[in-house]
């Protein structure tokens, strides 16, 4: 499966776009080799103590401020930083976060609350695969 390279545009589309990219990357960017699970560099950064969950921390909150650029409710922002900081904090906690990291994955529901904003308020951006 290829990816296009993302625009750069501030229309709904091309931001999708790079949103999608950006989950991809953090939740299902390899395959853990000898198992069909796919793993992001949420999971793999997460291992590297308090820094990696704050930088992979700022990469979902990246997904929020783009959907804040997308014109979302607050309420569905919120929702969405919540995951972001519930992510965090069972990152925090060692081992067991770890753990969490390839359990609970903050970016794709995220972009589950923005692919149904986006699907009822922008359909043109949806997208089709073949």
């Amino acid at each position: 499966m290829t990816t296009p390279i993302p625009s750069i545009g501030s229309d709904p589309a091309s931001v999708r776009q790079r949103m999608e990219l950006m989950e991809q990357l953090l939740e299902n960017a390899f395959v853990i080799p000898g198992t069909s699970r796919r793993v992001g560099l949420d999971a793999i950064i997460g291992l590297i103590p308090v820094a990696g969950d704050l930088i992979t921390a700022a990469m979902g909150a990246w997904i929020v401020w783009e959907a804040r650029n997308l014109g979302l409710p607050k309420w569905k922002l919120w929702r969405m930083m919540g995951n972001v900081g519930l992510d965090l904090a069972l990152g925090a906690v060692p081992v067991i976060g770890d753990a969490a990291d390839f359990l609970f994955r903050s970016n794709s529901m995220n972009m589950k609350i923005v692919r149904k904003h986006l699907d009822k308020h922008h359909p043109e951006t949806g997208i089709i695969e073949g």
